[in-house]
């Protein structure tokens, strides 16, 4: 458990930063007369999760849970995912270059110079991540995304190795009863052209959805356009009473330029730039750097209720991709396949008179990868560099229970059992070495126990502790890097955390909150620095200490009941058009620090953990009324650490933000106009940095002010 100490060391920080954003509504609410017959308290709905497969409601999991839903993706522009998802806690979302994310749950960006990883990603239920480690979280299209639940930190009982967490994401669904087309288009600055078109019905027993999106992209910077085409379809629809069998298919063709990393003086001088060339190494435009890749998933799941006590649920799915990459010198072409299954066994009985909730299962991930890296000539194939076969087999088994004890107790205790495999057969090395080809990576297996005891005091107030562990093993591409080498020393991540947290409602049930400090302390941290020629290469940097407080607040201040009922009585059955002020801030201190590590004759020990901002904060408010709609957003990241030396800094920023429309009826359509505008006031910054670039090439530009317009039409 986080200790005495730990809390007051959290404390001043905390008053410092979020204290003050907190008071702002309340002490308006304390100023506020009486409000008049035509509003009233309107109680929040309850979140239910699915984070530890039970589908409690939220103040009844003993876990830290970040929630998104449709509405909360929709109250940014649609280009990105970045927006909806740092409005979370403890969460960052960043991007490089145009569409090539890289994610943060609880911990530095050190780790992943693109893509994400230690982080397990699942979509509709179906594996996301590849066996590998890597998940493509850039072939996604926000518009196509219903929801998003991040459990933090090791989510070991559940979702098998990984130190970071969980995402499980899902597609929008349409209502029982309704069936729609619907079609959108959006233009706004740097050449944004955003297509998108849907289709679905909706009945008490399934759904049918397939839906399309199209965007593309001249971009901020110098090289950095973008093209992507995704399509989804998904259904699901029950043969019998006691049976619900889904499908579900995406497929994406996506390709954007990179432009890479700037100097600190190239950033001042001209951040539209991309990376000039130099008398030993030329620049990406020269190079016509880029990443270009198509793929495919199809994912079954099949539910079988036997009592109402006892349910199976299964998942089988089948990807394959096919990758292009030029990089500074070398060109890779990748093929990928992939397939793997996860079974999961429920059983509820009683125990003592009291609720006792069984789960047990497991889950089975192989890929194969034909790697080839050529020389880059301008953005074309030149001499072999290397040929490369990846086996990768990787799984594990879990089991979890959770025990309903007296004065509102909830006991839970999990483990999982993890093993990986890597097998790497050098092609271009069989003819000259025919005994020393291939390499395996084969790491030793790992238990991961989890135990969290929640006590609730009713709708009020949950309060929870935890003690988790996990594991991290390291990803293809941290043991293969892109420059041929094959890392046969680099060690699985290991980390144990303590937690407490709370969460409830108060003020008539509008408002609601949730508040977890936790002590996350990490063995073999992976590390990395950029060479001359842009390649990542990776290391195990001994021991970090992870410290931090997250903080969240929203909810309605007033909702005006009689004009909800007017607009709801012209819109459809069960579409909510709330009226009224919505205001939420979340804020999240981060106190990471190295432990035990040295580089040579360097010694970093007790610096800060490269890439991890000390304070994150983003605010916003939600104004409706008439059909008309107003959501501005502020954001703040402290500055960070670039270099494990901690020698350079990215300076900290504000940004803003704000979307306004109108969504109504025309006849039998139904209608959202709407525009706004990112980085309003104009900040230059760098989001998602190079840490420990050679050359001191850290910064990425984030785009200047830009504006954005649209409309979307459903009937």
């Amino acid at each position: 458990m986080v200790s005495r100490g730990n809390c007051l060391f959290f404390l001043p920080m905390f008053y410092r930063y979020a204290a003050p954003l907190w008071l702002l509504p309340v002490a308006a609410f304390a100023q506020t007369p009486a409000p008049p017959d035509t509003t009233r308290a309107v109680a929040l709905p309850q979140a239910t999760v699915t984070g530890y497969g039970q589908q409690l409601p939220l103040r009844r999991t003993a876990a830290a849970v970040g929630v998104l839903s449709q509405a909360d993706f929709e109250r940014f522009p649609q280009n990105a995912l970045t927006q909806a998802v740092n409005t979370l806690p403890g969460v960052r979302l960043e991007e490089r270059a145009t569409a090539s994310y890289r994610l943060s749950v609880r911990g530095s960006t050190l780790r992943s110079p693109f893509g994400v990883r230690n982080t397990k990603v699942y979509y509709q239920g179906i594996p996301f991540t590849e066996a590998s480690g890597s998940t493509p979280l850039n072939l996604l299209d926000p518009s196509l995304l219903g929801g998003l639940e991040v459990i933090k930190g090791p989510a070991a009982s559940v979702y098998g190795a990984g130190t970071g967490g969980a995402v499980l994401l899902t597609g929008r669904r349409p209502a029982a009863g309704e069936t729609a087309v619907s079609v959108g288009f959006t233009a706004g600055s740097y050449g944004l052209r955003r297509t998108t078109a849907a289709v679905e019905t909706g009945t008490a027993t399934g759904y049918w959805r397939a839906a399309y999106a199209r965007q593309t992209l001249d971009g901020y910077r110098q090289q950095s356009a973008l093209r992507r085409d995704v399509l989804t379809m998904d259904g699901e629809w029950q043969p019998t009473a006691r049976q619900t069998v889904g499908l579900h298919a995406l497929y994406a063709d996506i390709d954007y330029q990179l432009p890479g990393g700037l100097t600190r003086a190239q950033f001042a001088a001209d951040p539209r730039q991309a990376r000039p060339g130099t008398a030993t190494a030329p620049g990406t435009v020269a190079q016509r750097t880029y990443y270009a890749s198509r793929t495919g998933l199809l994912g079954a799941t099949h539910e079988a209720r036997f009592t109402e006590r006892l349910s199976l649920r299964s998942v089988l799915y089948l990807s394959g991709s096919r990758i292009n990459t030029p990089y500074l010198i070398d060109f890779e072409r990748n093929t990928l396949l992939g397939g793997g299954g996860r079974t999961v066994l429920s059983y509820r009985t009683t125990l003592a008179g009291r609720t006792l909730r069984l789960q047990a299962g497991a889950e089975g991930q192989t890929g194969f990868e034909s790697s080839r890296s050529y020389q880059n000539r301008a953005g074309q194939p030149g001499a072999l560099r290397y040929d490369d076969e990846i086996r990768t087999l990787t799984g594990f088994a879990f089991a979890q229970a959770d025990y309903e004890l007296p004065a509102g107790l909830l006991l839970t205790a999990g483990a999982s059992y993890n093993r990986l495999r890597y097998r790497i057969s050098r092609l271009s090395d069989a003819a000259a070495n025919p005994a020393g080809y291939e390499l395996e990576r084969n790491f030793r297996p790992q238990v991961s126990p989890r135990v969290a005891l929640l006590r609730e005091f009713g709708p009020a107030l949950a309060v929870y502790g935890s003690i988790s562990t996990g594991f991290s093993p390291p990803t293809e591409e941290e043991i293969r890097p892109s420059d041929g080498s094959i890392n046969r020393a680099l060690q699985a991540e290991q980390a144990t955390s303590y937690e407490v947290g709370a969460r409830g409602q108060f003020w008539q049930q509008r408002l609601r909150y949730d508040v977890a400090l936790y002590d996350q302390r990490q063995r073999q941290t992976i590390t990395t620095r950029t060479t001359d020629l842009g390649t990542q290469l990776f290391l195990n940097a001994g021991t970090t200490r992870q410290r931090g407080a997250e903080a969240a607040l929203s909810g309605w201040l007033w909702q005006s009941v009689a004009s909800s009922r007017k607009l709801q009585a012209a819109s459809i059955p069960g579409e909510e058009l709330p009226v009224g002020l919505r205001a939420f801030v979340s804020y999240a201190y981060n106190h990471y620090r190295f432990g035990s590590y040295q580089r040579g004759s360097q010694d970093y020990s007790g610096n800060r953990l490269t890439g991890t901002a000390p304070h994150t904060l983003t605010a916003g408010l939600d104004f409706t009324d008439s059909g008309f709609y107003l959501s501005p957003t502020v954001n703040h990241q402290s500055r960070l650490p670039l270099n494990d030396a901690n020698t350079e800094y990215a300076a900290g920023y504000w940004t803003f933000g704000s979307r306004a429309g109108w969504r109504g009826r025309l006849g039998p359509l139904r209608l959202d106009v709407f525009g706004g505008g990112e980085n309003l006031t104009d900040r230059r910054y760098s989001l998602g940095n190079d840490l420990n670039a050679f050359g001191g090439r850290y910064f990425q530009p984030a785009p200047a002010r830009n504006w954005y317009a649209g409309l979307a039409v459903k009937w």
